[in-house]
C-alpha cells in the first residue's frame, strides 16, 4: 500500500512538472517541483527494492556522503584552476569562496551532530561550549539552506539543456558577448555561434539569424557585426541575417531582437542561443517582454561552469520577489531549527 502510494506521488510530482514546464519552462517554482520529482523517484525506487531495500539505503546514503565530502574540494579546486586561467578577479573567486564555505558547514555540522566528542571537550555544560553549539547548528544550518537552494537551481538548469526540443524555427536569436581585440570572436562567443549554425543546418526551413550586441568601448566593431562576419565565413547567407547591434545588455538583446521579430511577417517561432549556463535567465527575460522562446545552451569549458553557474544564482535571486523568497526561506528555517534550542 505504501509502496502505490509512493508511486502514485511521483508520477504526480512528473505529471505536474510536465504541466509546468510546457507552460513556461522559466518558472521558478519548476526548480522546486523537478528536485522533489527526482526525490521522490529515489525514495519509490527503494521502497521497490523488496528484500533489498536496506542495502539500496545504504549504497545512496553512503553515495551523498561522499559526494558531499568531495564537492568542497572540488569547488576549491576548481577555484583555484580559476584564478589560473582567467586571472585574479572577484566573479573567478566564486568557486572558492562556496567551496572553502561549503566546508566551513560540514565541519560545523559534524560539530553540531558529534558535539564534544568531535573535539575531545568533555565538560558539555560549560556556557561557552553551549553558545559554541548553538552557533555551530546556526552555521551548519544556513550553510546547508543556501548549498541546497543552489543544488535546486543547478539541477534544473542542467535539466533545460538536455530535454527534448522542436527543431523548424523561424528566428534564431545569438547572444552576444565580448570580442577579443576589439572585433574577434571570444571562445565563449564563438561557441554560441557555433552552436547557432549547428541549429541552422538541422533546421528543414533555416530560420532568420538575429546576432546580438552592441559596440562597447574597448571594441572597433560590434559584437552583433563580428557574429555576423563569422556566419557569412561559415556559409550563412546574407539575407537570412539580421543585426540587432544597439544592445548593451542580455535583457536589451531580448527586447530589440523582439522588436525586429514583431516587425517580420510570417511565423514566429524563436529559439535564443546562448551559453548553457545562461540559458534560464535568458528564459527569465523573454517571459518579462512577452516573447516565447526555447533556450539552446551552447558548450562552455567545464572549468568556467560551476563560477559561471554561481553568477547566474545570484542574478536570478537579486530578484526582488526572488531574493524575499530566498531570505524568508532562510529565516523560517532558522526560527524551525533555533527557537527550540534557546527554549531549552
Amino acid at each position: 500500500m505504501i509502496t502505490l502510494i509512493h508511486c502514485g506521488i511521483t508520477a504526480g510530482l512528473w505529471l505536474f512538472l510536465y504541466w509546468s514546464f510546457t507552460k513556461d519552462r522559466s518558472r521558478y517554482r519548476n526548480c522546486f517541483i523537478l528536485f522533489f520529482a527526482l526525490l521522490s523517484t529515489a525514495m519509490t525506487i527503494t521502497f521497490l527494492a523488496g528484500p533489498y531495500q536496506n542495502q539500496v539505503i545504504s549504497f545512496l546514503f553512503l553515495a551523498t556522503t561522499i559526494a558531499l565530502l568531495l564537492v568542497p574540494l572540488f569547488l576549491i579546486h576548481n577555484g583555484i584552476l580559476m584564478i589560473i586561467r582567467e586571472g585574479f578577479r572577484l566573479p573567478n573567486l566564486l568557486s572558492l569562496g562556496l567551496g572553502i564555505l561549503i566546508g566551513v558547514g560540514e565541519i560545523a555540522t559534524f560539530f553540531a551532530v558529534l558535539g564534544s566528542s568531535f573535539i575531545g571537550y568533555e565538560n558539555t555544560a560549560d556556557p561557552n561550549y553551549l553558545l559554541l553549539n548553538k552557533f555551530s547548528i546556526f552555521v551548519s544550518v544556513s550553510v546547508i539552506y543556501f548549498s541546497l537552494s543552489f543544488l535546486i537551481f543547478m539541477i534544473y538548469s542542467l535539466f533545460l539543456q538536455i530535454i527534448p526540443r522542436k527543431k523548424d524555427f523561424d528566428f534564431l536569436i545569438i547572444h552576444g558577448a565580448g570580442l577579443l581585440q576589439g572585433y574577434k570572436l571570444s571562445k565563449l562567443l564563438k561557441d554560441r555561434v557555433d552552436k547557432a549554425i549547428e541549429v541552422y543546418q538541422k533546421d528543414p526551413t533555416p530560420p532568420i539569424i538575429i546576432p546580438s550586441g552592441g559596440k562597447g568601448p574597448d571594441e572597433a566593431i560590434s559584437e552583433a557585426e563580428a557574429i555576423a562576419r563569422y556566419l557569412k565565413e561559415k556559409g550563412i547567407p546574407e539575407n537570412k541575417i539580421i543585426l540587432e547591434d544597439k544592445s548593451i545588455s542580455t535583457f536589451e538583446n531580448l527586447r530589440n531582437s523582439k522588436a525586429i521579430i514583431d516587425a517580420a511577417e510570417g511565423n514566429k517561432y524563436t529559439a535564443l542561443v546562448t551559453s548553457n549556463y545562461h540559458v534560464y535567465r535568458a528564459l527569465r527575460y523573454c517571459r518579462r517582454i512577452g516573447m516565447d522562446c526555447t533556450g539552446i545552451g551552447s558548450h562552455v569549458a567545464f572549468y568556467y561552469w560551476p563560477s559561471a553557474l554561481i553568477r547566474e544564482f545570484i542574478a536570478v535571486h537579486a530578484e526582488k520577489k526572488h531574493l524575499v523568497y530566498l531570505i524568508g526561506g532562510w529565516i523560517l528555517t532558522l526560527a524551525v531549527v533555533m527557537i527550540p534550542l534557546f527554549l531549552q
